[in-house]
């Protein structure tokens, strides 16, 4: 009798014991599933918040343009999209950031060539801006080679097919215009430092873009012209003010005794980078969009990138070489 008790309370505990398991095993799954839909939902939420700071930009911007002189508009680091806002909250506890940067105050990496052959006042302006950050590799004949159709290397340090075929893994040259700057990897022996000490200063945006004077750092500003020192356009920057140059002529007059030509330069904005960052629940999504403001006021949307890690680094402090 007792062994027949015995067995069966051996059965009853191997019972309760497979219940324990299978109930766990589908709790577990109950809770994964839950994180799962709350994870999902919270990428829509954080997506279409993302939008919604695009939009808000765009509204911004459009504002600006009506606000100024249709005849002669002029952006600068004074007007309301230029500037910093606080995070807005959200309901489900996260927040968004939303900055509007003007690529048109970058060096325009795609000016190097124009209609299909070199623009050699871009060439040298984007060589002074290298040795000016105290970068010496010949980036700027390697940027050629990378967007002009040849393939013939540009005089000793281009590279073409040949150089990137070697490669591991192997690659070709773009023969295009850049899309991002982030293409600037590719070219021969860019390093990760030099990139990242240069990025802050460029764009990539059609070859027609003009540089804006009045949001164009002093490090950018130093590079228009040949002989023009890093404290001269430090100066620059601070004679420009809360307003900024109001037309080009007052700019160059700055400059009376280099050559600097006004062509390529402006005192408005076309290309507008927005970056729009939220948080909602444990999701973090950042929008990188490029914007293309029309005379019109019209907005158009070029790129979007959810490939960004947050608000960018500050340019490093200007200082002379």
């Amino acid at each position: 009798m007792s062994r027949q008790r015995g067995m069966a309370l051996i059965t009853v505990l191997l019972v309760v014991a497979v219940v324990t398991v299978v109930s766990a095993g589908i709790i577990a799954r109950q809770q994964l599933s839950i994180r799962s839909s709350a994870n999902q939902l919270h990428v829509r939420q954080a997506w279409h918040y993302a939008l919604g700071g695009e939009t808000l930009a765009k509204a911004i911007l459009q504002r600006d343009l009506r606000e100024g002189d249709p005849r002669a508009p002029v952006d600068h680091p004074g007007e309301a999209w230029a500037k910093a806002r606080a995070p807005f909250a959200l309901d489900e506890g996260g927040a968004l950031r939303v900055q509007i940067t003007d690529l048109t105050g970058r060096f325009n990496l795609n000016s190097l060539l124009r209609q299909g052959q070199p623009n050699e006042a871009a060439v040298a302006q984007f060589r002074r801006l290298l040795l000016g950050l105290q970068i010496e590799a010949p980036y700027a004949e390697r940027l050629l080679d990378w967007l002009d159709a040849d393939d013939q290397p540009s005089g000793g340090y281009g590279a073409e097919d040949n150089q990137y075929l070697l490669a591991q893994p192997p690659y070709r040259a773009g023969n295009r215009e850049l899309k991002d700057v982030s293409e600037l990897c590719l070219l021969l022996e860019m390093t990760e430092a030099d990139y990242q000490r240069l990025s802050p200063y460029i764009s990539a945006l059609p070859a027609d873009a003009t540089l804006n004077v009045n949001t164009a750092s002093a490090r950018v500003l130093a590079s228009v012209a040949e002989g023009l020192p890093l404290s001269t356009a430090q100066g620059l920057v601070a004679a420009r003010g809360s307003e900024g140059y109001r037309d080009l002529p007052s700019f160059t007059a700055q400059l009376s005794g280099l050559q600097v030509q006004s062509q390529g330069l402006a005192v408005g904005s076309q290309y507008f980078q927005v970056l729009s960052e939220v948080t909602v629940g444990e999701r973090r999504q950042v929008l990188r969009s490029t914007l293309q403001r029309a005379s019109d006021g019209q907005l158009y949307v070029l790129a979007r990138d959810l490939g960004q890690g947050g608000m960018p680094p500050t340019p490093v402090e200007e200082v002379e070489p």
